[in-house]
């Protein structure tokens, strides 16, 4: 993640991006080995825009000093955020047991030996109020009713956290918590989440009432081991995982049916549909990047100005590095962006490519997107999970179709199963067909011989996969 002020690309304004790269790196490098190194990377990147400049020919001396100031921002910031994770009062209670009152920040997952993990913000140590990012470990037994946003009190052994993440602990509750009440808000969104799980299960078979959840509002709880592997395997687990596709599709939906009424109301109603979605769904690495960007491009639409997709993606990393520097070290996070990234970049070039050559635009853009984002994701996917998925491409692009209806019919039926249940389901029953296919395709794919293989994981896999892909 090295800064540079790329070339001028037709179409395509790139003015935005030495910036965010400089700060997502700096920000990055800052968590993971301290203020110096954050302050190494910040002299590489203005050294790399002013090589580049020399390069091509022309220095930019206000990019030069715009990615040092942007860079000696970001370092400063993670420097005062590591100081305080490690000036935090539970680093002198490491391998201790203390009372603490959590808020979730996510829904529970469960884990070998049926224990549930979770990520939540720390409200009070003791009896004093404190903060900070923890990682909690709790047994299924008496912590069933964990969701995000209830406040919860218990007893928790403390440990140092294997990762920086700028996470201050990690939690093992013991003992029984005592529950809070959470916000209107979460209460209501929780709300929306049970009644539309419920319609699903009355609607669909078993495990298509499973997964319809998980595509929609990225609630996997219920998806079955079998499935889940099933899909890991045949390159389909990101369809799990709310993305900028969901956004994409949903506020798509409510712009083309709201155009009549005037683009202003339009993107009005698109906005207001996306501060929803993201509440109902809850606020993951993914949402958030995918929301970020749907909202700059939303504000160019007011302001007539052209939608260009890297000015948006780089202004979204911009804002979420503020918001959120733990997203710098996210694996979700750096995936979602480089996804992204790919399809815009790449994508577009190669089907004109093909459709010069003869090829039907709706297969060469389907391919072309199916491929780009496997090109660029497969050595951080290697990097993670030390796999590759030789199917992917086939299994995405058979599965591409049915993705949209699934979306929005799902959407639509979440946002009035609260209310009109019986429309819930009916709208639930359409995505019949659609999940039978996505289910099938992705039980065919895992099951053909040699359909992942294993790399090298971590940075080795990624180097390596990495090379392999620009050779």
């Amino acid at each position: 993640m090295t800064a540079g002020p790329a070339p001028d690309v037709p179409g395509v304004d790139l003015r935005l991006v030495p910036a965010a790269v400089t700060c997502w790196t700096v920000t990055a490098v800052g968590v993971w080995w301290g203020p110096w190194a954050a302050l190494t990377a910040v002299v590489i990147a203005v050294a790399a825009v002013v090589g580049v400049g020399l390069r091509v020919g022309s220095v930019r001396w206000p990019a030069v000093l715009a990615v040092a100031a942007v860079g000696a921002a970001f370092a400063i910031v993670a420097a005062v955020r590591v100081h305080a994770v490690d000036a935090h009062p539970l680093a002198s209670r490491f391998g201790t047991t203390v009372a603490v009152t959590v808020t979730p920040a996510e829904s529970p997952k469960t884990i070998q030996g049926g224990r549930l993990m979770f990520t939540a913000s720390l409200q009070r140590l003791q009896d004093v109020e404190s903060s900070g990012r923890v990682m909690v470990f709790a047994p299924a037994v008496g912590y069933s009713e964990v969701s995000v946003g209830r406040p919860m009190a218990f007893r928790a052994r403390v440990t140092r956290p294997k990762r920086r993440d700028l996470s201050v602990a990690v939690l093992a509750a013991v003992g029984t918590p005592r529950f809070g009440t959470a916000s209107t808000g979460q209460r209501a969104a929780a709300h929306v989440r049970a009644e539309f799980g419920e319609a699903a299960r009355l609607a669909l078979p078993p495990d298509q009432a499973a997964m319809l959840p998980g595509l929609v509002l990225g609630d996997v709880s219920a998806i079955e081991s079998d499935t889940t592997a099933a899909f890991r395997r045949a390159g389909l687990t990101h369809l799990t995982a709310v993305s900028g596709a969901n956004v994409t599709i949903v506020c798509g939906a409510v712009l083309l049916g709201a155009a009549l009424v005037g683009p202003r109301i339009a993107v009005a109603l698109a906005a207001v549909t996306l501060f929803v979605f993201v509440v109902i769904v809850q606020p993951s690495p993914s949402v958030l990047r995918a929301a970020a960007m749907g909202s700059v491009m939303l504000m160019g639409m007011l302001v007539h100005r052209r939608r260009q997709a890297i000015p948006a993606l780089a202004a979204s990393v911009l804002v979420l590095m503020v918001i959120s520097p733990a997203l710098a070290v996210d694996a979700g996070f750096a995936l979602s962006v480089v996804a992204t990234a790919g399809l815009v970049v790449i994508a577009p070039g190669w089907s004109r490519r093909l459709v010069d050559r003869g090829w039907p635009k709706l297969i060469a853009d389907a391919v072309c997107v199916a491929v780009a984002a496997q090109l660029v994701t497969a050595p951080l996917v290697a990097a993670i999970s030390g796999s590759l998925s030789l199917v992917a491409v086939a299994a995405n692009l058979l599965v591409a179709p049915v993705i949209p209806p699934i979306t929005i019919l799902g959407t639509a039926a979440a946002a009035v199963a609260w209310c009109w249940p019986a429309a819930a389901q009916l709208l639930i029953r359409f995505t019949g067909p659609e999940l039978w296919w996505l289910l099938h395709v992705a039980r065919w794919s895992a099951a053909i011989p040699g359909a992942a293989v294993r790399v090298p994981s971590g940075w080795g896999g990624a180097l390596l996969l990495g090379g392999a892909t620009v050779g």
